[in-house]
């Protein structure tokens, strides 16, 4: 059992330019996905499953669609008798745990907002997060860590009123698992002025903040119905399917998923609290539980390349995707070597949903992002605003967000207008993502507007760079920026962790940037590499180039 066909005119295409004419949304009045999709399932099949939770001390839960209603009710019933009312916002801090779900749902019935965040956050962070959202109550999970920086963060947040602790008890926060327990089991639909309407907000992301603070990415009622997009047409999450997303529930990610598309095409969601990330573990898990759709970060993949991947049966997965950055073409062809699968790449942002992929007809091509929903009206434009031709690099934006807003864009950034009118005007949106479309269709990355090294009169796309050296076996990451040079201005530098058994030294340096020199255009090759431990990264894994360029910068001085 599957819902597709309540939210659209068409479910199945034969080809990419069928669904490019074809999909078309049938979005309800008064949408709201916990009652009109996990309650419709507990209604008609509440034997259903919906989740299967794991973690690395040997918990397992798995939870049907009746289940989860019950307990959602009761955190909903719980949520109220705490105060909680229609348009309150609400931190949620709860790792990859299953309560996650019944207190997303739960605030989503009352018409709450939920504001995900990760079990990362410094006191300062949470501090910031709660001033800028004026965050009512705060939901974590029991980690010492990060208990002590919300305590310490309250202290300076005015408008939290309510901690709740899930996972035990501590002096000063409510024990969730104790009261839940005393809460009735059904909670009726508000009516009136406290049911909710397509155009409420429903969930603040904050973005990962690789070049300025976080920004508070707001997005509506009507936004899960999108993400069928995601999960169907992408991911490819079949009805009954198990599918995992590697993602925190502090990010977009999760939504992207772990949630909303995923359970719309009729999928269980797989949901793996994993203490720190092992390649080893997680292939294990893909293995014993029998995945049938999984998508990754670049990151992990190149890390389950570094293992003996015949040592494990992946053959349950169906297809592979991967997000957050664009993966390497080397990766890729490895990968599809050894598996005998191709992982598909999607491309998006925490303001929209998957925007470019490479959906289910579309064959992947090693370097490129795929092609464009047709969800979005895309266009590449120059500095003047001018459409850019095929191979002509370009900013990526969406148009007629003003006449026809799609559903799947957000609302704009909570509470900062300045900020959005930055990147909201004449009638588009302005992603400040720069990529070029080739003859075919397909949309290559560039970089972020403040990634692209202009050197020598050359413009080079970082990515680029990355990927002829992610080829080299010595290298298992690398971030590709532009330092300060006395003489040229700019350069190329690469900052690279490398893999087992090779040592940093002038020696591996020099073969480096012959490799890249034959790889790629011979300009690109990166005068300086710096071989490091580990890369800066944002809590959400992406790479922080910002802050690499920052360093050269200060060293230069």
């Amino acid at each position: 059992m599957n819902l597709l066909d309540r939210f659209l005119e068409q479910v199945e295409f034969s080809s990419y330019e069928e669904f490019c004419r074809g999909l078309k949304f049938k979005v309800p009045e008064n949408f709201n996905f916990a009652y009109d999709v996990v309650d419709v399932y507990a209604e008609q099949d509440p034997e259903k499953l919906a989740i299967v939770w794991c973690n690395d001390n040997g918990g397992e839960k798995f939870i049907t669609f009746g289940e989860l209603k019950r307990q959602v009710d009761k955190t909903a019933n719980f949520l109220k008798g705490q105060g909680i009312k229609k348009g309150d916002k609400v931190m949620l801090i709860l790792r990859r745990r299953y309560e996650f779900y019944y207190f997303v749902l739960a605030l989503s019935k009352i018409g709450a907002i939920y504001i995900p965040s990760t079990d990362q956050l410094t006191e300062k962070d949470i501090i910031y997060r709660n001033n800028a959202a004026s965050v009512k109550m705060i939901v974590a999970f029991s980690r010492e860590g990060i208990l002590k920086n919300v305590e310490g963060a309250v202290k300076a947040s005015p408008t939290v009123e309510r901690l709740v602790l899930v996972g035990g008890g501590r002096d000063g926060w409510v024990d969730f698992d104790a009261e839940v327990e005393k809460m009735p089991d059904t909670f009726a639909r508000p009516q009136g002025d406290e049911a909710t309407n397509n155009d409420d907000i429903m969930v603040i992301f904050f973005t990962s903040g690789t070049t300025s603070m976080p920004k508070m990415t707001a997005h509506n009622f009507i936004y899960p119905i999108a993400h069928i997009v995601t999960s169907k047409y992408w991911h490819k999450s079949a009805d009954g399917g198990l599918h995992l997303t590697v993602a925190d529930s502090g990010w977009a990610k999760f939504a992207w998923g772990k949630l909303y598309g995923q359970w719309i095409c009729g999928s269980v969601i797989f949901v793996y609290d994993m203490d720190k990330f092992d390649p080893e573990k997680l292939l294990r898990k893909i293995e014993k539980y029998r995945l049938t759709t999984f998508c990754a970060p670049p990151t992990i993949y190149r890390f389950f390349m570094q293992q003996d991947l015949s040592k494990f049966d992946l053959s349950s997965v169906q297809h592979w995707t991967t997000a957050g950055e664009l993966l390497n073409p080397e990766i890729l062809q490895r990968f599809k070597k050894v598996t005998g699968k191709s992982i598909a790449n999607g491309f998006g942002q925490t303001e929209t949903i998957v925007m470019i992929a490479d959906f289910e007809w579309i064959e992947p091509k090693p370097g490129a992002m795929g092609r464009e929903t047709p969800l979005f009206e895309m266009d590449i434009i120059d500095e003047d605003g001018n459409s850019c031709p095929a191979g002509v690099e370009g900013e990526l934006v969406i148009r007629n967000v003003d006449t026809a807003k799609p559903i799947g864009l957000f609302c704009g950034y909570w509470m900062d207008e300045e900020v959005t009118k930055k990147v909201w005007h004449d009638n588009t949106y302005h992603t400040g993502d720069v990529v070029y479309k080739d003859e075919h269709g397909y949309y290559w990355f560039v970089g972020r507007n403040d990634d692209v090294i202009k050197a020598s009169g050359y413009r080079i796309s970082p990515f680029e760079v990355e990927s002829a050296l992610i080829e080299h076996p010595a290298v298992v990451e690398c971030a590709v920026t532009g330092a300060p040079d006395k003489v040229r201005g700019t350069v190329v530098k690469a900052t690279v962790v490398l893999a087992k058994g090779y040592e940093a030294g002038e020696e591996l340096k020099k073969e480096l940037q012959e490799h890249v020199k034959t790889v790629t255009a011979p300009y690109k090759y990166p005068r300086i590499i710096d071989f490091v431990d580990e890369l800066p990264k944002t809590i959400s894994g992406k790479i922080k180039r910002a802050q690499i360029r920052s360093q050269d910068r200060e060293k230069a001085l």
